[in-house]
């Protein structure tokens, strides 16, 4: 049976209804109409005090419905998929965008983008699907994980470790005769230790997530996390405070990239430069920070978590260059921006599902490869902070401005790393920030951990870089 059947059968749906529903959308008026089709399975675990004492499974199925008319946008969803339903949908989207002066009607084919590439043009083929697998096996390499960390120190008192898989299913189809269908996995294990050590507790967590089936999970992984997470909760234990001030840090590499996504990734948003509420909506075409950064979003690293075969409009995931050799060259866009600013959409269009209506949004972000080496960029640098990883961040928008909490990281001094520290925040603006980077490491890596981003929805996405060293940004500490 062709695969594009499975789809139609599984939401109940035929041409006819397809058809229907588009004209309803358009009845009123409009430019463009969307119908996305959503069936998602979710399951997770649980493992606390050694034993697995929660299991969840959760379907989630809907239709949203989507017309846009010039600079208004009319959205509405069902949780059902029959006809009067979905009509009610349509008609409900219409009335929002209404617009008389531009009636136009359903088109009268459908070109399947991906027909015929199920083995190909795909970033996440699933080997072996998580619904073949029992519940009993995914307990015994999660518990494998609680006790390989309570086994590695005496100080450790508690290991939580938490496994989700999921599967999501969508089918798509607009008024430009356009329809794509896809299956998106997502895995994730999540492993926290605890330790203590005369009457004082530290917790350290370590991640990894993809786009993957059952052969995401692996002893190897097991291996990787529980050292991770071991050795993270004992560097606490040995890391202060710092003193605060104005000083140069050096971000390292991989999850550094947390503040390239949200200090700066957000202001590439086109819709965010289309309302004129970014700092870089007069910056497209000049050169904002120093020759030789290249700043990515990339929708096709295989098994990535923020990678996608389409986004949530239809179009093709694909590599968008924002920065090239120092010079912003393109926002992030989704249909809507990309008719503003009259060019192609680059993939972005992205939503939490069904419910919500799609918007620019990131997928996997990074800044390519320097030519510096990581030691020279600690070497030049008389008194300092070298930023290991961050916990959570905040980040207004249109200013720029960020205050981010480092988790763990080290003192620089006389160009070398000494004391470990923990606890402070960096301050600075996101746009300066970068436009003070003086050197570029080549040792650039996404982080593969369970990065989530919140735009009034949340979508998976991940982020990397290699090291930099910032010429100055505030250091909250000691005072």
């Amino acid at each position: 049976m062709d695969k594009i059947t499975n789809y139609y059968k599984l939401f109940g749906i035929d041409d006819s209804d397809i058809k229907k529903l588009l004209d309803k959308a358009l009845s009123k008026g409009g430019d463009y109409a969307d119908i996305f089709f959503e069936h998602s399975i979710s399951n997770n675990l649980l493992l606390q005090d050694g034993e697995v004492n929660s299991i969840g499974s959760h379907i989630d199925y809907g239709v949203g419905i989507r017309v846009v008319a010039k600079e208004k946008t009319g959205y509405a969803y069902s949780e059902k998929t029959n006809l009067k339903d979905m009509l009610v949908a349509a008609n409900n989207a219409a009335q929002i965008a209404s617009d008389n002066s531009n009636i136009l009607s359903a088109p009268s084919s459908i070109n399947i983008l991906n027909k015929g590439e199920d083995k190909v043009n795909n970033f996440y083929p699933i080997y072996s699907p998580w619904e073949t697998h029992s519940v009993s096996e995914k307990i015994e390499y999660v518990k494998e994980l609680g006790d390989l960390i309570l086994s590695k120190d005496e100080k450790v008192i508690k290991a939580i470790v938490r496994l989700s898989d999921s599967n999501t299913k969508v089918l798509f189809f607009n008024s430009l005769g356009e329809c794509f269908y896809d299956e998106r996995p997502m895995a994730s294990l999540i492993a926290t230790c605890i330790m203590a050590d005369q009457g004082h507790t530290e917790n350290y967590t370590a991640s990894k997530s993809f786009r993957q089936g059952f052969e995401f999970i692996s002893h190897d992984m097991i291996q990787e996390l529980a050292q991770t997470a071991v050795e993270g909760c004992k560097f606490l234990f040995t890391a202060k405070q710092p003193t605060g001030g104005e000083m140069p840090v050096v971000m390292s590499s991989g999850s550094s990239g947390i503040l390239l996504h949200e200090a700066i990734g957000h202001s590439f948003e086109a819709d965010f430069n289309r309302k004129k509420t970014s700092i870089f909506s007069d910056k497209f075409g000049t050169q904002i920070c120093m020759k030789g950064i290249n700043i990515v979003d990339d929708a096709t690293i295989p098994y990535n978590r923020g990678s996608i075969n389409f986004d949530d409009e239809g179009i093709r995931g694909q590599k968008t260059y924002m920065v090239r050799d120092g010079v912003l060259t393109s926002y992030l866009h989704d249909r809507i921006s990309a008719n503003f600013y009259n060019v192609k959409p680059t993939g972005n269009g992205r939503r939490e599902s069904f419910r919500y209506a799609p918007l620019p949004r990131m997928r996997a972000t990074y800044m390519e490869n320097g030519t510096a080496h990581e030691e020279d960029l600690i070497k030049d640098i008389k008194q300092g902070i070298y930023v290991d990883s961050f916990s959570n961040g905040q980040v207004q928008i249109g200013a720029g401005d960020f205050t981010f909490f480092v988790k763990t990281g080290y003192m620089i001094e006389n160009g070398k790393l000494t004391q470990p520290i923990k606890d402070a925040n960096i301050i600075g603006n996101g746009p300066q920030a970068l436009a003070d980077i003086t050197a570029v490491a080549n040792n650039s890596y996404v982080d593969n951990g369970t990065w989530t981003c919140g735009k009034g929805q949340y979508v998976p996405v991940s982020c990397g870089m290699p090291s930099v060293s910032i010429k100055k940004l505030i250091v909250g500490g000691i005072n």
